[in-house]
């Protein structure tokens, strides 16, 4: 079969992630973007649902830092910080919400 070569940009995150997915279905990007073409072609739209999200753009910023700080402890660019009780824990999310770098004040 002839092919064609086409350029696209891409996220290198997105990337990544596409091309650990895909590999565990034995394919790899370029497979699996004409799999996306050919599914295309033959339902005349895309192969799947387009809907705008029901989630806010807060939500979604709050789920993209949860995963970036998910993959920072896998990755051991973080480590956890240790806490002799829930209320020095408790301490230092107010401190941070006030801008304080010291315990100065009650819960």
């Amino acid at each position: 079969m002839e092919t064609v070569n086409y350029n696209i940009r891409l996220d290198p995150d997105i990337k990544m992630q596409a091309e650990e997915t895909f590999s565990a279905f034995g394919l790899d990007l370029s497979d699996a973007i004409n799999v996306f073409l050919r599914v295309s072609v033959m339902r005349h739209g895309f192969p799947f649902e387009l809907r705008k999200p029901l989630l806010k753009a807060e939500t979604l910023q709050a789920i993209a830092e949860a995963d970036s700080i998910v993959e920072e402890y896998k990755n051991g660019t973080r480590q956890p910080k240790p806490y002799t009780s829930v209320h020095d824990f408790i301490q230092e999310i107010l401190n941070e919400e006030d801008g304080e770098d010291e315990e100065d004040g009650e819960i």
